[in-house]
């Protein structure tokens, strides 16, 4: 399944809506699809805020495969934003003396089992790999 969005953030709900449609479809329990919201919420947030290089849509296509989702975002005519590359947020300082950002990545990183980052002919594309039996943060983070 595929559905191209408008890049901004009042396309949420209806983000949440398509992910809904697809565990619906698929019989997929609720704590899994809370976990895909997050993480689909996070990385089209990141895409909205800080790849600003066109006004075009975003897709998210979902796709299960035996135990997992695969999603994929793609954001077309940008410039190059590798959020894979993003620092590690710093967790184990005091909440008042850790920079701001990051904390939604880091939290999508300990979710996944695969984060990867594909970028070519202006064309972004994060995909990730959820193992829809682990709905907590017991993933891998593997980054390629």
């Amino acid at each position: 399944m595929e559905k191209k969005f408008p890049k901004e953030m009042g396309s949420l709900n209806s983000v949440f809506e398509y992910i809904d449609e697809f565990m619906l479809y698929h019989r997929i329990n609720h704590s899994a699809s809370y976990a895909l919201q997050f993480i689909v919420e996070e990385l089209f947030t990141n895409l909205v805020k800080y790849n600003r290089g066109s006004e075009n849509e975003i897709a998210v296509s979902l796709e299960k495969v035996g135990d997992s989702a695969v999603v994929q975002l793609t954001d077309f005519d940008v410039d190059e934003y590798d959020l894979t590359k993003l620092p590690e947020a710093s967790v184990d300082q005091p909440l008042g003396r850790r920079p701001v950002g990051g904390l939604g990545v880091h939290l999508v990183r300990k979710m996944v089992d695969e984060l990867r980052y594909e970028y070519s002919n202006r064309v972004s594309k994060i995909v990730v790999t959820k193992n829809l039996k682990s709905s907590g943060v017991q993933g891998h983070g593997q980054e390629q």
